[in-house]
């Protein structure tokens, strides 16, 4: 049974978007000059003049003439109702800029935003986009980082976000696993066709992504991934995002572009820290050292990234029975030694207080327990015996 709602299929395409479709074909992703020509004559005009007679290609300004060529090469073979023939039988779109599915968010990426953003999946793109954390990582991660990724997705789909990686190995993987195990929502930006499972390893992973969740990418149909698309893909996934999240990274890594793309792009830019000695963490490190926040689990993401009132538990360590003594009594229980008796006196002068108001609290520590009395003197209670009793009480 074919979507409906937000991922129902475009069976027909007006002029532009057929224009956007073929032009996903000629110009790379971020392809700022590109972009420009986009915006001042529109994507129908650029078609023409990249397929009609030569002199009229010639007119784009800020080109050479071996770069117009290529242009002109691609152009020439771009069939934009086969491409969205081919998307539409993988159960999938191809979302313009200007469409009601469109998520403006992607309009800060100015002449590089994208021509167009091919989908599948059912779920509003625009919707989800509005409430949505990237979380990406080290391909080679370690168990922690995958452990922690898996964490975040999970923690963060159970309130609400949507989890959007680049599908890769380590943590991009963890981190839409632990989305989807959590039973919530998650999405995968591509650097190849949306009907191209790459890494082939994750094939199963993505087609779940698919029907649970979206996957979308900037490239056409059975497209493949190169080193440089790899790259210009993260600038979708912090764009498209209220905040980037960086779990695991060396001091060259893809990550990082991610989390510098967020940061110029005004989002929220987070770091997990790991082992100061871990290769694995040091970009992560060098992050944090500079605007990146460092946090440790969903909740401080959602503080940060989320609505008045998202915040996340004060974190303490465990309230012990003598943090509840008011001042001189925990004064007087500092004078005392579980190694020799101390008469009152003595507890009164270091403890800065009048021998009737020390012996009034220690008869008080007696009774909780903290104290014994010795003679005519006062000690600590020895700590608890190896089967779990405690002393208590005095001579």
């Amino acid at each position: 049974m074919p979507p409906t709602g937000a991922g129902a299929l475009r069976t027909e395409a007006g002029p532009e978007c057929r224009a956007r479709a073929a032009l996903t074909r000629v110009l790379e992703p971020g392809d700022e000059r590109g972009g420009r020509w986009l915006r001042e004559i529109g994507a129908v005009e650029l078609m023409r003049r990249l397929t009609g007679p030569d002199g009229r290609a010639r007119t784009l300004p800020g080109v050479t003439a071996p770069r117009l060529a290529g242009y002109r090469l691609r152009a020439a073979t771009a069939d934009p109702d086969r491409d969205l023939a081919a998307v539409a039988a993988a159960g999938g779109r191809f979302v313009c800029p200007g469409d009601r599915e469109w998520p403006s968010q992607l309009d800060d990426l100015a002449d590089a935003r994208p021509v167009g953003l091919w989908v599948r999946g059912t779920p509003d793109l625009r919707l989800w986009a509005l409430r949505s954390v990237a979380v990406v990582g080290a391909r080679a991660c370690t168990p922690y980082g995958a452990h922690m990724a898996a964490t975040l997705g999970a923690g963060l789909a159970e309130r609400g976000w949507v989890v959007v990686s680049g599908a890769a190995f380590g943590v991009d993987g963890a981190a839409h696993r632990g989305a989807l195990g959590a039973g919530g929502a998650t999405l995968a930006v591509l650097a190849c066709g949306v009907d191209v499972a790459y890494p082939r390893g994750h094939a199963e992973l993505i087609g779940r992504i698919a029907e649970q969740g979206l996957v979308v990418g900037e490239l056409p149909p059975a497209e493949h991934p190169t080193r440089s698309r790899f790259i210009l893909r993260n600038r979708v996934i912090a764009a498209l995002t209220r905040g980037t999240v960086v779990v695991e990274a060396q001091y060259r890594s893809g990550s990082l572009v991610t989390a510098r793309n967020a940061q110029r792009l005004g989002r929220f830019t987070m770091g997990v820290p790991g082992p100061a000695t871990s290769g694995l963490s040091a970009g992560v490190h060098e992050l944090l050292r500079g605007e990146g926040v460092l946090v440790t689990d969903a909740s401080e993401v959602a503080e940060l990234v989320g609505e008045i009132g998202d915040l996340a538990p004060v974190r303490r360590g465990p309230v012990l029975p003598r943090d509840l003594l008011d001042a001189v009594s925990a004064r007087v229980l500092d004078a005392l030694s579980w190694k020799r008796s101390v008469d009152g006196r003595d507890v009164a002068r270091a403890a800065g207080t009048s021998t009737d108001e020390a012996l009034g609290r220690l008869y008080e520590l007696h009774s909780l327990g903290f104290v014994e009395r010795q003679g005519d003197g006062w000690r600590l209670t020895p700590a608890p015996t190896r089967n779990g009793d405690t002393r208590r009480g005095g001579t």
